[in-house]
């Protein structure tokens, strides 16, 4: 039934292309083709964690017309009454939930588990998710450490299920004109690339050990990771800056446009990667860098530069996120949104490329829902029509890759020197033990 089902879908794609279209963009609703398109030929799925990324997420895929949200999942009881009940406000029809995602795997009639956990569970939920046969559309960074990465990517090929991260901008249309733009050789051959990310983010204190919530499954928030003590500045967004569960400002933003750069430049793997910062604002339980700046060269002769700031917010190029490649003869630069600036070698504005759609970068939850929509869309037609994904979960590691490669060469005081085929660490045993973390016993994602 599950294998007719899906052919349905495939078949049916092509007749129905331009009402997915409609339905995901402003000014068509979702609503008005509801009635045009049937019941099953909607893709099901699930949502696990949802208190903030995810619930944007999940309110997204319920606004596509051409979806299903069926399950919801998340070890806050509060979180997930609060997105079932915005969901089933879009589509008109409740889905289940479950604290336990697991749960949600069991149900046949999904085809698809969308993944918004903090960092530690990315990779080992979507690594059960493809062994349960569903596709899988991941957060950044996919991965907490570059084993589970390259397991992510053993997993999508081993179960043959489409993976997508979420790196909304490859899926965004000026943004794609843009790397065209630089692709064209129109600044001549990009030797240089510079990416960042400025955030104006207050102190999180000392925390103090509480008692669990009874909201909180704090066993199962934990997972994979060595089991701590609950403490009570820990959840739900700064968890991020503990190396046990986040991975920074650089897997929490800097993935985005390291991909950027990455696709732009035309680059795979590294050849060394350095890093430096520190956490130098506040004086609390923040272990991550507040201030960072990671470097890459790369074997065709250029380097890649990304600059973290999270407690001080004045931008670079005028906006407080983007993108510049530099070449021979002029730049193209990429802000927070969906436009681009071309220069010529004197600094000349060429081409100034701006878009309708109002984009605030420094959102945390929902930036950009009606362009995020495209990327969504795109991994639908990628379950439908086999499609290439635009972030296929390849492509996704690699990028991810290299800010764990930072935040490695930052926690050891050393610069890497990386093997340029398959971007590992050679040479540094120091380094090598950062490849892969502890778990907590049984918890270790296998394929």
């Amino acid at each position: 039934m599950k294998s007719s089902r899906r052919n349905f879908l495939k078949n049916s794609m092509g007749a129905t292309a331009a009402v997915t279209i409609g339905g995901v963009l402003p000014g068509f609703s979702a609503k008005s083709y509801a009635a045009i398109r049937g019941a099953n030929e909607r893709i099901k799925v699930g949502v696990v964690g949802v208190n903030a990324r995810g619930l944007a997420l999940a309110k997204n895929y319920a606004s596509q017309s051409n979806c299903e949200v069926a399950y919801i999942s998340d070890v806050d009881s509060r979180a997930m009454e609060k997105c079932i009940a915005a969901v089933d406000g879009i589509q008109k029809k409740k889905p289940k939930g479950a604290s336990d995602f697991r749960k949600a795997l069991e149900e046949k009639s999904i085809d698809a588990m969308v993944i918004a956990t903090p960092d530690h569970w990315h990779a080992p939920a979507a690594i059960l998710a493809c062994k349960a046969g569903k596709h899988v559309y991941v957060e950044k960074p996919c991965s907490h450490n570059p084993h589970e990465g390259e397991l992510l990517v053993a997993a999508a090929r081993k179960y043959n299920r489409k993976v997508q991260m979420g790196s909304q901008r490859r899926s965004w249309p000026n943004v794609i004109a843009a790397i065209n733009e630089v692709k064209s050789g129109v600044i001549g051959r990009p030797y240089y690339g510079k990416g960042w990310y400025a955030a104006n983010r207050g102190p999180i204190g000392v925390g103090k050990e509480a008692e669990v919530p009874s909201w909180l499954n704090f066993d199962l928030w934990q997972g994979p990771a060595p089991r701590t003590t609950y403490k009570d500045n820990i959840l739900h967004y700064n968890w991020h800056w503990f190396w046990n569960w986040g991975t920074g400002e650089a897997g929490n933003n800097g993935v985005h446009m390291v991909d950027l750069l990455r696709w732009g430049m035309g680059v795979e793997y590294p050849v060394s990667a350095n890093s430096t910062g520190g956490r130098f604002r506040y004086q609390d339980d923040w272990e991550t860098p507040d201030t960072q700046v990671m470097s890459w060269k790369f074997p065709n002769n250029s380097m890649i530069e990304w600059e973290g700031r999270s407690c001080n917010g004045r931008g670079i190029e005028d906006t407080s996120v983007g993108v510049a490649f530099y070449g021979e003869t002029g730049t193209v630069v990429i802000g927070g949104g969906n436009s681009y600036k071309l220069y010529d070698i004197d600094n000349k504005l060429i081409k100034d490329v701006k878009d309708e759609f109002k984009i605030d970068p420094r959102n945390k939850v929902d930036p950009s829902r009606n362009l995020d929509a495209l990327h969504i869309q795109n991994f639908f037609e990628a379950i439908k029509l086999d499609t290439p994904l635009n972030v296929e979960i390849e492509t996704g590691h690699k990028s991810t890759l290299l800010t764990q490669l930072g935040n490695i060469a930052l926690r050891t005081g050393t610069e890497l020197k990386i093997n340029e085929t398959n971007g590992h660490i050679l040479g540094n045993a120091e380094a090598a033990a950062y490849w892969k973390r502890d778990y907590e016993l049984g918890w270790e994602p296998v394929i």
